[in-house]
């Protein structure tokens, strides 16, 4: 299975997203913002960083980027898209996923391993979770308050869209404690926290964040849970 990360001016997280996926067994295919092709991948991820600097708002411009326009496509007819922190970022401002991330509601950037509650499993990304499961992985982020309407928010809720939530103290304010959304497919997935710097023991606080990319290797397998039918029950 090939997993493609893009690299945006301004990524600073692909390299890790790289190693993530190569860990979890997936051929690594890097994939960049100016090039529209994706060059046969299966999958995609768009890491954090700052993508061309921030301006305008997080993820403003790169949703403009040619490769974004190739996996907007793609997203549309269920390729498997992970977002993570600018990742979610840009994938809000594509329209990929609804909601916006602003700024964190006490203005500092926060940066540390944060427990989060896995509210859907049955997604490209996380189905070798169990609802429910609790894990740690680390969220860093000046950025990253997830906001939209009440209605968008109870939509989220009815629908399962609503993939992790924030244990303890929110580490940004997000609404709804939302660490982590998913589109009515399951197959695009935005999250705040940073799954790639959770893969090993020596250079993160759990594992956890592997189960992220063996989760798309499953789903790609065709060994995952359909999303259908764990909303279903």
């Amino acid at each position: 299975m090939r997993i493609g990360v893009v690299t945006f001016p301004g990524s600073l997280d692909d390299g890790d997203a790289a190693r993530a996926a190569r860990y979890s067994g997936a051929e690594v295919v890097r994939l960049w913002h100016a090039d529209p092709e994706l060059y046969g991948v299966d999958a995609v991820v768009l890491p954090g960083g700052f993508s061309y600097g921030d301006y305008l708002r997080c993820g403003a411009i790169a949703r403009f980027a040619p490769v974004m326009e190739t996996i907007a496509k793609g997203a549309r007819d269920g390729l498997p898209v992970l977002g993570i922190c600018n990742g979610f970022q840009i994938l809000c401002e594509a329209h990929l996923l609804p909601g916006a991330l602003t700024r964190n509601q006490h203005l500092h950037f926060r940066n540390r391993d944060q427990k989060l509650r896995i509210e859907a499993a049955a997604t490209a990304w996380t189905n070798g979770f169990d609802s429910g499961q609790e894990i740690v992985i680390p969220v860093k982020n000046g950025e990253g308050c997830f906001v939209g309407s009440e209605e968008l928010l109870d939509r989220l809720e009815a629908n399962g869209q609503i993939v992790a939530r924030y244990v303890g103290e929110n580490p940004n304010g997000s609404m709804r404690d939302i660490a982590a959304i998913r589109n009515e497919a399951g197959n695009v997935v935005g999250i705040m926290p940073h799954p790639e710097h959770a893969i090993d023991l020596l250079t993160g606080p759990s594992v956890d964040g592997l189960t992220f990319f063996t989760s798309v290797l499953a789903h790609l397998a065709g060994a995952a849970q359909p999303v259908e039918e764990e909303v279903a029950a």
